[in-house]
């Protein structure tokens, strides 16, 4: 396209030059037929008698003497011709109707292989006719044009030839910017196939493509870093599901194995049949905890909001975990209230996690207390507890699905480590934010949630 659009422009560039020259052509030729004329003119206005128009055909024949290519041609009223030129066999007839036609308008006449530009018009003369009225005749004046057509044909065939020359130049030009332009391209494309799943920490190097392309590298290596967190996250969840079933799917076998070593008596197969019920509930809370987790990283969690009264949430809650509580000797405390748009169901569920995480890590006779406060924008609810702290590596990871601050990452038989991970999900879901800190013992999670109505 780029060579077809230059090529056009020569082309259009070297027409508007070559109608240049053929109308300066055309000027020149025009400025010698209208002196002619004139002086044509002026010569028949001179003219008294019939014989004085003899007198003028001499005079003008002496007159064209040295003008090459110059033809005149007299006619009378009778379109008869009473002076011409050696070569001026121009038709009367033609010459007459196109002095009455267009007078002093240039035209082309075509003789004997030969083209002329001439002019022709009626001129008086100061002879008086039959009728009394003053002698008119017919004058032609015109010039070969075969030079100025010589010098526009080999004009023209240069033209062609330097359009055609330009146009293949210009197409090899194109054709060595565009590669050099896509250069950068095709090591782009070389680079990316060798991303593998393998190989996710290959980057496209940035400084080293042209501007143009740079938004676009820098596009695909932050698509590249989002694809290797998140395969990051999807082999440590597979590695951790992997660990977390392998251990009670091991009890579940080996307890079976051991049971049918041998016969046993109902009692056994009672006790033994309770046990494997344990390992089968958790077995299904963590099933379904990781179902829910997959349905909200795909968005799919359908929240049915409501309008809710906080504090009277929380009282709920209380009343679940009062028994526990009194177990370890704690004190369950509420500060404050606040009204909140959410999924009742769901917002129970993370603040149970929140509780029932601050019980088992709080201390004996401590206090764990839970604050609802309303903010410019929407509400915050914390969880704060006395007893075991984070370390300040680990509260960003806390919420990560079966993480652990021990490195051994024992077992649990208290929870599948699922809680906080879910919690996340589903203040996320609602459009909040959550946050752990822990200083001095004192461990805070905090939950923001906006102010949403439902539409």
């Amino acid at each position: 396209m780029f060579m077809v659009a230059a090529s056009g422009v020569l082309l259009l560039l070297g027409l508007v030059v070559a109608s240049s020259v053929e109308q300066h052509f055309e000027d020149l030729d025009m400025e010698v037929l209208s002196g002619k004329m004139e002086l044509t003119r002026q010569a028949l206005l001179r003219v008294r008698t019939e014989e004085g128009l003899t007198e003028f055909t001499h005079q003008l024949a002496y007159s064209l003497v040295g003008h090459h290519g110059m033809e005149v041609m007299v006619i009378d009223a009778e379109e008869s011709v009473i002076f011409a030129t050696s070569h001026a066999g121009f038709d009367p007839a033609l010459v007459v109707r196109q002095a009455a036609l267009a007078p002093d308008k240039p035209t082309l006449w075509s003789l004997d292989g030969h083209t002329y530009r001439g002019l022709s018009a009626h001129l008086p003369t100061d002879v008086s006719g039959t009728s009394g009225q003053p002698l008119r005749v017919t004058v032609a004046v015109a010039t070969d044009i075969a030079h100025h057509q010589t010098f526009l044909k080999g004009f023209l065939q240069t033209l062609w030839l330097f359009v055609a020359g330009a146009a293949l130049l210009t197409g090899l030009l194109a054709w060595v910017a565009v590669r050099r332009g896509l250069a950068p391209l095709h090591a782009m494309r070389t680079q990316a196939q060798g991303v593998t799943a393998l190989q996710l920490s290959l980057r496209l190097p940035v400084q080293t493509i042209p501007r143009e392309l740079a938004e676009l590298a820098q596009s695909l290596n932050d698509m590249l870093a989002r694809l290797e967190e998140a395969f990051k996250r999807l082999s440590d969840f597979s590695s951790d599901i992997a660990h977390e079933l392998r251990t009670p799917v091991s009890n579940l076998l080996t307890q079976t194995q051991v049971t049918l070593s041998r016969a046993r008596s109902a009692d056994d197969y009672h006790q033994i049949l309770v046990s494997n019920e344990e390992e089968f509930e958790r077995m299904a809370r963590m099933i379904s905890d990781m179902l829910l987790l997959a349905k909200a990283d795909d968005g799919l969690v359908l929240l049915q909001r409501e309008r809710l009264q906080m504090a009277t949430e929380v009282r709920a809650l209380f009343d679940y975990f009062d028994a526990l509580a009194e177990e370890k000797n704690l004190s369950l405390t509420l500060q404050g209230d606040c009204e909140i748009w959410a999924d009742r169901l769901m917002l129970r569920r993370a603040l149970a996690n929140l509780l029932s995480n601050a019980l088992r890590h709080a201390d004996s006779a401590s206090t764990l207390c839970v604050s609802l406060k309303t903010l410019d924008t929407g509400v915050m609810i914390s969880v704060s507890n006395q007893g075991d702290g984070i370390a300040p590596e680990h509260l960003e990871r806390v919420f990560d699905r079966f993480f652990r601050a021990d490195p051994a990452r024992q077992r649990s038989s208290e929870g599948t480590g699922l809680g906080l991970a879910i919690t996340r999900s589903i203040v996320t879901a609602h459009g909040g934010s959550i946050r752990a800190t822990s200083t001095g013992g004192l461990t805070t999670f905090a939950i923001i949630l906006p102010f949403t109505r439902p539409h």
